[in-house]
């Protein structure tokens, strides 16, 4: 099979995007022979990142289009979007970072649409950088959704074989209550049974969380898990999708760890990343269902405390590149089903 070009993007420069974009590409060759990457950014700010990893500026290569990549081991070749950010001070929130980050996803989408790239890989951007530079996107699940022009779609964790999808995630609690709504519920658990399939798993179970304490008990501690999931589960089981629930989060969640689910559905952010990024930490990444591409991102921030100092790991990111690799050949049945999910919406 031709090796997928993934477009990376290096986030908020201010912050360790560069470094850790620096560090997954010379210090893991092996990741060139399962894929082609090119990064979309900076290329003063990816210098000052080479040098922080203790490598070579000289190494950084401009290029013009995913085509021109040669994937050579210790060559890092990157796209220069706009000026170059070279006086954006380190460590700070800073609108021109901020409006770089924006960028870099803009063109990697671009790329996409245009068939040059098989998969967007991101590095981490600032939000509060992002909103200063007048963007006012929740993060980049919801920028990538309007590049792309989709509404059904839905951010997954991952770390080895599990997969947490989730039904609201960048919204404030009340707000999230209001839309887990029964279309969404039976949209996102249709992108689950999609991606279980590419995956190679069709009838994978998909564990569904409840939105209230266990499951509601019966009614008594709200009547949500009753009335709007419920129903929402039941109708993508007479579709055959293979959902179970709702279940109380507590005991689902613990049970997955374990592993015995593979595919989990949570209502609202913290219910999902809270127990995902305690248990996993480095070893999780992001996905979006629901795009034309995959694209996976690093599971932390920009860790503004320690730009410079050497110290950020580039563990996730080198995930995020190995799962991308790995789910873009397949990618294109869950895209399929996510436009059915919508167009029926």
């Amino acid at each position: 099979m031709t090796k997928p070009i993934l477009a990376l993007t290096i986030g908020d420069v201010a912050g360790i995007g560069p470094e850790i974009t620096a560090k997954a590409l010379l210090g893991h060759d092996d990741l060139r022979e399962i894929c082609t990457p090119v990064v979309i950014g900076d290329a003063d700010a990816l210098r000052a990142g080479v040098r922080v990893a203790g490598g070579d500026p000289d190494r950084v290569r401009v290029i013009d289009a995913p085509s021109d990549a040669t994937n050579e081991p210790g060559l890092v070749e990157v796209i220069q979007v706009g000026e170059s950010l070279a006086e954006v001070p380190s460590g700070e929130v800073h609108p021109a970072a901020g409006d770089g980050a924006v960028r870099f996803v803009q063109a990697a989408c671009a790329l996409a649409r245009a068939g040059e790239v098989d998969g967007i890989v991101t590095a981490p951007l600032n939000k509060a950088a992002m909103h200063a530079a007048g963007h006012r996107w929740p993060g980049h699940t919801e920028l990538l959704a309007h590049e792309f022009d989709v509404r059904n779609f839905s951010l997954v964790l991952s770390a080895g074989e599990l997969f947490f999808f989730h039904f609201t995630t960048h919204v404030s609690l009340r707000n999230a209550i209001e839309h887990v709504t029964r279309q969404r519920v039976t949209d996102v658990l249709r992108l689950a049974s999609a991606f279980g399939t590419a995956l190679g798993r069709p009838d994978e179970p998909i564990g569904v969380a409840g939105l209230n304490p266990h499951a509601g008990e019966n009614r008594l501690f709200g009547d949500e898990d009753a009335d709007v999931l419920a129903p929402a589960i039941a109708e993508v089981v007479a579709e055959g999708v293979n959902a179970v629930g709702p279940l109380p989060a507590d005991a689902l969640i613990p049970a997955a760890v374990r592993g015995k689910w593979r595919l989990v559905a949570v209502c609202y952010h913290d219910q999902g990343h809270a127990p995902f990024k305690a248990v996993y930490g480095d070893d999780g990444v992001n996905i979006t269902v629901g795009l034309p591409v995959v694209r996976v991102s690093v599971d932390h921030g920009t860790a503004f405390d320690i730009v410079g100092t050497g110290q950020a790991r580039e563990a996730s990111l080198v995930l995020a590149l190995r799962r991308a690799a790995e789910l873009a050949p397949g990618w294109g049945y869950v895209w399929e089903t996510g436009k059915r999910a919508e167009s029926a919406s």
